[in-house]
């Protein structure tokens, strides 16, 4: 097998032009021939460095509108020819093709045209069909061929060249062949995704080219990584780096606050909400929401819908916390938050999130659509004699919103558009309501007047009856139980209000 090998002749043909020069020059300064195709040939020449043109190589011009380049076996038989196999070595000198050592290129962009809202046509045109095949070939034949599928990679092999007299190792072709590899794998996935949108395959692809090593997972034992660009969704003002346990609670956190229009604020905790409140004004809706329950705020993740006004930071300041979002924020706010250096500091940027999830399950993958259905006012059907009063309405629209992000099994204690407090994650509907009301006395809250919501139906009616005993005068729920009957019964019984949605808002 070869080790060292001296590049002499190398193929460039790249959509992407910059940081190619210094790289070109110092492989004609080498002495290597260099071969290329349309517009990278013309960059070659106005650099006044000799190249030759790959239809010069092959006999062919490029035809089908530049559909067909490249695709010849003087061009891939340069590159797929094995150096120690004399039979490969009698084809290349009959034929007269030579040794391809070296092969710059990139791919047309198919995934910009896409973003960018191409036309069907323009998007198909961007499927490139000679670069993935060099990317192949000259990756499949590491051996002998050095591969460079990325502009990122010019000043590394610049750098290895120059060190090592213009050669190359093994190790460091192979290296490149799987970023090759992955350049084209994530290219096809791509692909795939645009056509796979009609009567889709049933098959799970992903392929995220931006990477983040975490400082750890869940716990300090375990590895964790980021795979997405951050950068795109937030702005960092301040503070350290996202752990993994605050990227699963900022996650929690965006998805609960769109449910909102009007200012709203929430805090979360372990990805459930121990503070919600909106009001007219961020700030009010700051001082209502830490209300809610200010131990359990302490080191939360704090999200708002509206700007942070100065006066807004000066009250948020007084709390530790380790994460805050917001959409923008007073110059002046940011540089009182910046007064500690560990305080992580969001601006949230406008970013179209995904409406799948997925995560590894056993020895496979589950991939769902995210809930993103809320019902409203007019998805609540009375199934008692009492009925609710629009200010119950509003605050049981408000408690849905809740439920539906918060850890099954639920429920939810809301009056005047504050989330007074909830029962979570617990292995009983009823252990969830006593936990509600436990939290809901510790804060001194008052839920006479106040509305109930669970995330699932009653299959029991002690709930309807503990809450009722407890102060609540409305309650939601989804409905769908066997004994539907008996909780509307003990409504009817105990006089409260009750309606159904017809949606179940587990969340597991």
């Amino acid at each position: 097998m070869s080790q060292q090998i001296k590049i002499k002749n190398a193929l460039i043909s790249v959509y992407y032009k910059d940081g190619l020069e210094p790289l070109v020059r110092l492989l004609a300064q080498q002495g290597v021939q260099l071969f290329s195709t349309g517009g990278t040939e013309q960059f070659i020449k106005d650099l006044n460095l000799p190249v030759t043109a790959v239809e010069d190589l092959t006999g062919y011009p490029s035809i089908l509108g530049g559909r067909v380049k490249t695709l010849h076996p003087k061009v891939f038989g340069g590159i797929l020819n094995r150096r120690n196999l004399n039979e490969d070595k009698a084809q290349i000198a009959e034929y007269e093709i030579p040794e391809i050592d070296l092969v710059i290129v990139d791919l047309y962009p198919f995934e910009e045209t896409l973003k960018a809202g191409g036309t069907e046509e323009e998007i198909i045109e961007k499927i490139d069909i000679g670069g993935i095949s060099l990317i192949r070939a000259a990756a499949k034949n590491f051996n002998d061929v050095v591969i460079l599928a990325s502009k990122d990679d010019y000043a590394t092999l610049q750098q290895q060249l120059e060190d090592q007299n213009g050669e190359t190792t093994i190790a460091q072709r192979k290296a490149y062949a799987k970023k090759a590899f992955h350049t084209s794998s994530h290219y096809d996935t791509a692909i795939f995704e645009y056509f796979n949108t009609e009567e889709p395959l049933n098959v799970f692809k992903q392929s995220v080219n931006t990477a983040k090593t975490l400082r750890y997972g869940e716990n300090p034992h375990q590895q964790g990584v980021f795979y997405g660009n951050l950068d795109e969704m937030f702005t960092k003002l301040n503070g350290k780096e996202l752990s993994y346990n605050n990227l699963v609670d900022v996650d929690a956190a965006v998805s609960l606050i769109d449910e909102f229009q009007e200012p709203t604020f929430a805090i979360l905790k372990h990805t459930n909400a121990c503070g919600v409140a909106s009001r007219e004004t961020i700030g009010q809706a700051w001082d209502d929401a830490l209300a809610c329950d200010p131990v359990s705020a302490f080191g939360g993740v704090l999200i708002a819908n509206r700007e942070i006004d100065l006066a807004t930071a000066t009250e948020i300041n007084k709390l530790f916390f380790e994460v805050l979002i917001a959409p923008s924020y007073q110059p002046e706010a940011v540089e009182l938050f910046k007064a500690k250096k560990n305080r992580v500091i969001l601006q949230r940027n406008e970013v179209e999130l995904s409406k799948k999830q997925f995560k590894t399950l056993l020895n496979g993958v589950i991939e769902q659509d995210k809930d993103l259905i809320i019902e409203g006012t007019d998805q609540m059907t009375a199934v008692t004699e009492k009925k609710p009063t629009d200010a119950e309405l509003k605050d049981l629209f408000f408690a849905n919103k809740i439920v539906k992000h918060t850890k099954s099994n639920t429920i939810v204690f809301v009056k005047n558009n504050t989330l007074l407090a909830s029962g979570v994650g617990q292995t009983s509907r009823v252990d969830a309501l006593k936990q509600a009301i436990v939290k809901a006395n510790a804060f001194n809250f008052g839920l006479v007047g106040s509305v109930m919501a669970s995330d699932a139906f009653f299959p029991f009616p002690d709930c309807v009856e503990i809450a009722a005993e407890a102060g609540i005068t409305a309650v939601l729920q989804p409905g769908g139980s066997i004994k539907d009957a008996d909780s509307i019964n003990m409504a009817n019984e105990k006089s409260i209000a009750m309606v159904t949605t017809g949606i179940r808002h587990f969340k597991h």
